[in-house]
């Protein structure tokens, strides 16, 4: 678990490093992400304990931990591939400024999903507690997740409209957001 939470936030560095040098600080390392992160972090630490003392047959189901390792590593490899395809299109902040050089990145993995980044940041987070065998805190990721992603996406949507127009909502109409019952911004025409 620690390795897999290691690994994921000195990637999310290297990666910035290399796609988007311009925009790389500190805060590319998604260490204070927010103040809702550190308090997921935090619950799941101090439910892995309790649970530890109290239930220790609970951390010892080593198909589930099996699943959650393979859930952060699709999740964290789908997100870094989703970074690496975007490039300089790649940013931790929803713009609000086109830049010349943004294009609207519609191949390799975002030819699957719409947010791959995001797809790939819900399994790796409900991964790390399936990982930890934390059923709390899988049920509090899942719903935190999906809640955080859908008002991000739609977020980010009002803006990729305004960015690119039609050749967006032609993308839209064919590729979906990756997520569970997230659709995305609603358009009425």
């Amino acid at each position: 678990y620690m390795c897999s939470l290691s690994l994921f936030h000195y990637s999310e560095y290297l990666v910035t490093a290399i796609n988007n040098p311009r925009s790389l600080s500190l805060d590319s390392f998604l260490l204070n992400h927010s103040f809702e992160y550190n308090l997921a972090a935090l619950s799941s630490w101090v439910e892995f304990t309790l649970e530890k003392f109290l239930f220790p047959e609970l951390k010892q189901i080593t198909w589930l931990s099996t699943v959650g390792l393979l859930m952060v590593i699709f999740g964290d490899c789908l997100r870094k591939a989703a970074m690496l395809t975007a490039g300089s299109n790649f940013n931790h902040i929803v713009q609000n400024e086109k830049s010349e050089t943004h294009t609207l990145v519609t191949s390799g993995v975002y030819g699957w999903f719409r947010h791959p980044s995001y797809v790939g940041w819900f399994y790796w987070s409900i991964g790390t507690q399936v990982l930890l065998c934390n059923p709390v805190c899988v049920v509090g990721y899942t719903l935190a997740s999906w809640r955080f992603f859908r008002e991000r996406i739609e977020e980010e949507e009002i803006t990729l409209i305004h960015f690119f127009g039609e050749e967006y909502l032609e993308y839209k109409r064919k590729v979906p957001s990756g997520l569970p019952f997230i659709k995305g911004v609603k358009v009425e025409l």
